[in-house]
Order: structure tokens, then sequence, then C-alpha cells
């Protein structure tokens, strides 16, 4: 891990994963140990919760990068939370004039497409990263994905909007505007009488008077969204880029993972390696499950002369919560070399799992130090 962050060609680092796997407070982890080794790192959150907030002694996030106050070092850690429809907001406003920005953002159509049209949010995120990118003001990126797959569903956000703006009903809903002639707009006037009273029985009249004026208003500005996109995703594609999957040693996770691992190979997205995360060890590993659970059954049969029964029911227990911690050990390590034998060019790191919650900055420099492979 330092390698890759000490690397001052590591531009972007995109943690991803399932949902309760550790993946927000794994990017902040990275985003910290990042800053306290001498770079200027911005954590972008796109996960509502507000674990990251808490864990880096912030009251609260939005879409305004907030300095992380007790960062040692030479460097400087900034943590933000995608707020989608500022993020939209700001879009309109930098590429529409005043007049034309108002008309839209004041559209009914319009607010609710930014407030959680399917696929906004994805879009929104590859836009704020673009625009982090863009500013060079920091040198390196953090970014915490949604849990499950839709982690990745930012990779096809250009494409899902742009066949949203392209289909056969915005062009419809455009062409009149497009096709000059008196002759030619009578024509299509008169087709889309037929076609808007079908579809305003559908979607009511007044969605379909929004949805027109919305288009009319923003006809202009789809390229821009659809370019901007794609710069974006070829930065993602970027030797600068890495992505970290992570994973915990479960079997649904690591199914998780492999579906992540596969989905980056096959859009040529740069793999950096699988974090697996809250892996749990012994101290005694030379004493098995079935030998400690022997020796527990052993002293609660038949006791022993040199100890007092308490003493007895007290060494059994622990001989049973060791034989519990020896049998979860063995079952994350096969599910472990399973993943290794279908995958085994992705690097991994273990992360052992911690007593409690990590909800501080020296939570979070512990979790950097096993990342690191360094000694707690």
């Amino acid at each position: 891990m330092d390698e890759l962050i000490d690397n001052p060609k590591t531009r972007i680092i995109v943690c991803c994963g399932s949902g309760g796997v550790g993946k927000t407070t794994t990017a902040a982890a990275i985003g910290l140990r990042a800053a306290e080794r001498g770079r200027k790192v911005v954590v972008l959150t796109i996960d509502p919760a507000r674990r990251l907030a808490q864990s880096m002694g912030l009251t609260e996030l939005d879409n305004t990068p907030r300095i992380v106050k007790g960062v040692t070092g030479d460097g400087e850690l900034q943590a933000m939370m995608l707020d989608m429809k500022r993020t939209f907001d700001e879009v309109v406003l930098a590429h529409a004039d005043p007049e034309r920005a108002r008309a839209i953002m004041e559209n009914p159509f319009y607010q609710s497409l930014s407030a959680g049209f399917a696929g906004t949010q994805e879009y929104m995120a590859m836009e704020k990263l673009g625009q982090l990118r863009a500013a060079e003001e920091w040198d390196l990126i953090v970014v915490d994905t949604p849990p499950s797959r839709s982690a990745l569903d930012f990779l096809d956000a250009p494409n899902r909007l742009g066949s949203f703006l392209d289909g056969k009903v915005i062009r419809i809903l455009t062409a009149p505007a497009k096709v000059g002639g008196r002759s030619a707009m009578k024509f299509l006037n008169a087709g889309m009488g037929l076609l808007t009273g079908t579809l305003g029985k559908i979607f009511g009249a007044q969605l379909l008077t929004d949805v027109q004026t919305f288009v009319s208003a923003t006809d202009s500005m789809f390229g821009g969204f659809r370019e901007r996109a794609d710069r974006t995703y070829q930065l993602l594609q970027a030797p600068g880029t890495a992505f970290l999957v992570v994973a915990a040693p479960e079997r649904d996770a690591l199914r998780e993972a492999a579906y992540f691992v596969d989905r980056l190979a096959a859009d040529r997205m740069p793999l950096a390696g699988l974090v697996l995360n809250r892996v749990h060890g012994t101290g005694a590993p030379q004493l098995t499950a079935e030998r400690a659970l022997a020796a527990a059954e052993a002293l609660e049969e038949n006791g022993s002369e040199q100890v007092s029964p308490d003493a007895e029911l007290l060494a059994a227990g622990l001989l049973r919560l060791h034989a519990e911690r020896m049998q979860v050990t063995v079952r994350e390590r096969r599910t472990r070399d399973r993943f290794v034998s279908v995958y085994p060019d992705v690097p991994i790191i273990e992360v052992a799992a911690l007593p409690g919650d990590v909800h501080d900055l020296e939570g979070l420099r512990t979790i950097g130090q096993r990342l690191s492979g360094s000694a707690d």
C-alpha cells in the first residue's frame, strides 16, 4: 500500500466492494496515511452514511471539501460527500447562461431528474471526480463508492445517460426545434399532436410538458454531458488510477469481489489488488479447534486435582472460545484460498480485525498501518 500511495504517478484510488466490508473506513485510512506521508489528498464518498465524517472528527460532510485537522506530517487531508443535486446544479450553472440556468433549475422534470433519476447519482459522481481531477488542487483523490454492485454503476453512467438523452422519445420531443421549413414543421406538428396525445395519457399532460420544456432548455448541454463523462471514464482507465476491491473473508463478500475483478478486467480498468478486511487470527495456531474442544470437555467431565472448580470452568470456557476462533480462522482461510485459486494474479492485502469499531483518526491510523504491513 505504501508503494502505491507514495508513487506520485498514482493520482486516483477507487475503493469498491459490497456493503458492510469496511470500504468507507479503508478509503479514509488510505487517505489519512497518504496525507501523513506527504500527499495532498481529498477523500470523496458517494455513500451518504456519516461514518467518514465521524471518523475524521468532522460534524458533517457536503459537496465542498473540508480540511481534516489532526493530520501529522507534511501532507494535507480533505474530505467531502457527493451532493447529487448540488453537483447537477453546478453543471447547469457552468454551462448555461443565467436566464436559461434558472429556467432549467425551476423545471419540475429537472428537479425530479436531479434528485433521484436512475443513474443520476453515478453520473454526478463521474462529474465530481472529473471536476476534482481537473482542478489540480490535490495530488491524490480517494473515492469511496456506494455498496454492492452499484459501486461500478458509474462506469456505465455515460452510456446510460447518453442512451436516455439520445433515446427515441427525446429525439422526437426535440425534433420540431431541429427541423426547418414551414411544411416540415406543419407535418411534424401534426404527428407530434398524435404522439403527445398518446404519451400524455400515459405519463400525464403536465409531465410531458415539463419534459419538453426541459429538453428544449438543455438541448445544447447534452453533448457536453456525454463528452465530460467519457473523459472521466478514460481517466479511470489511465495508468494514474488504481482500483482496490475491498471484501471481508466471507463467501458472499468474495463472490461480489470476484464480480468486481471480472468487471474491471472487462472494462480494462487498472486493478491494484484486493483488501481482505477484518481477517481473524489467533496467537496459538498450533492448538487446533478439535484439540481445544477435547481439552475443554476433559476439564468439564473429569476436572483436575491441581486447580479449583472455578478455574476449571474458566479454562474450559477459554478453550471453547479458542476453538470457535480457530473454526472461524480455518473457514476464512478456505474461502480466501478458493478466491486465490481462481484469481492467482490479484495481489491481496490482509487486514486483521480490530476489537472495536473505528471512530477516530487514531483508529484510521491503525488501519493504515495494517494496510501497509507496519507493526501496530
